[in-house]
């Protein structure tokens, strides 16, 4: 489809500008004593290594599909009347190998026949689904995508393993991105993205079971999302030490951390919500995003550097100034009704 056909007039200031944000989160909370009752650890152990309490479980009959659904759903809504053309979504768990596991999400939300795809770069596919929806809207083949990210990577850990077991959690975020102007609140600055493919074992998914070698790892976060961060705070003319708002992929409290002390961010400026979410992966800074907006955290001008890491080994960041949205909560709170969309398992969209 291009940008004739689909009526875009193209500006020199034209920009991909956020306009919606949703996520989801299954309602299961699995404690670190929940899991202490099965793995060979105890709660201050997992706390002390991790800075997880809790983390979100799906149950057996939630697909990947269904929280992409929810979180998608939430996310148009909060962009009201805006007509998406592509869905692009971020995932290390399709509900299949084939086909993807976009296009069963677009026909669920009632967006038959747009384009509709996955994008796989583990805990960095957010941000690489995020600049293919900026390349769309900037080449003229959209004029709004709806951007998702949903993991239930629960599914991918070995249940014994208590290196890895207390990490993650399931969930789904979703933005949608629409072409805007440069000088608009919301507008995505560039998006900064790398990989290391000869690092491709530090994490990996072997005999069906997640795997991380965890030191290194550390290492290579830390390092690739600072230097990230730094190129998309200079592309914006930022200094990292003026952010208002830095948003680190949730890979756990020590990563995150070391990061914002790298970029000299004081911590009163660094969003969290590991402790009660867990790391979950692709879909972490959308959730994040979705939950900072929603209580207040992230406020409309606030200046945000958004940064993450992941396997491949992927990295990325870029940064947005954050716009005034309308969160589904703040809707349902305002009696504004919220379309009520099937996920598919007969349960509609809170």
């Amino acid at each position: 489809m291009t940008g004739e056909e689909t009526g875009v007039a193209r500006g020199p200031d034209d920009a991909a500008v956020i306009c919606g944000v949703g996520y989801w989160l299954p309602p299961q909370v699995v404690t670190n004593a929940d899991l202490c009752e099965r793995l060979d650890t105890t709660e201050e152990w997992i706390f002390r290594r991790t800075g997880i309490s809790a983390r979100r479980v799906a149950d057996p009959g939630t697909t990947t599909s269904d929280l992409a659904t929810r979180a998608g759903a939430r996310a148009l809504a909060s962009a009201p009347g805006r007509q998406v053309q592509a869905v692009v979504l971020a995932t290390t768990t399709p509900d299949r190998r084939c086909p993807a596991t976009a296009p069963e999400v677009a026909s669920r939300l009632g967006l038959t026949g747009v384009a509709a795809f996955d994008v796989s770069a583990v805990c960095t596919g957010f941000l690489y689904a995020l600049a293919t929806a900026t390349g769309l809207i900037a080449a003229g083949h959209a004029e709004a995508v709806l951007v998702i990210a949903a993991e239930r990577f629960t599914t991918l850990l070995n249940p014994r393993d208590r290196t890895t077991v207390p990490i993650f959690g399931d969930g789904a975020g979703a933005v949608v991105v629409r072409r805007g102007d440069s000088a608009e609140p919301g507008r995505v600055g560039r998006v900064f993205l790398g990989s290391d493919g000869g690092q491709r074992d530090l994490i990996n998914v072997q005999d069906g079971y997640f795997q991380m070698q965890g030191r290194a790892v550390f290492r290579q976060a830390v390092e690739r999302m600072a230097e990230a961060a730094r190129l998309a705070a200079r592309a914006a003319d930022w200094r990292t030490e003026d952010v208002d708002k830095l948003v680190v992929h949730q890979a756990n409290a020590r990563v995150s951390a070391a990061v914002a002390s790298e970029l000299g961010v004081p911590e009163n400026r660094h969003t969290q919500n590991i402790r009660e979410v867990g790391n979950t992966a692709a879909a972490s800074i959308p959730i994040l995003l979705g939950q900072s907006a929603e209580n207040g955290t992230l406020l409309p001008g606030d200046r945000v550097l958004v940064t993450a890491f992941g396997g491949g080994l992927t990295w990325g960041a870029t940064t947005v100034v954050w716009p005034e949205l309308k969160t589904t909560a703040q809707m349902r709170r305002r009696d504004v009704r919220v379309a009520q969309i099937d996920p598919g398992g007969g349960a509609p969209v809170e």
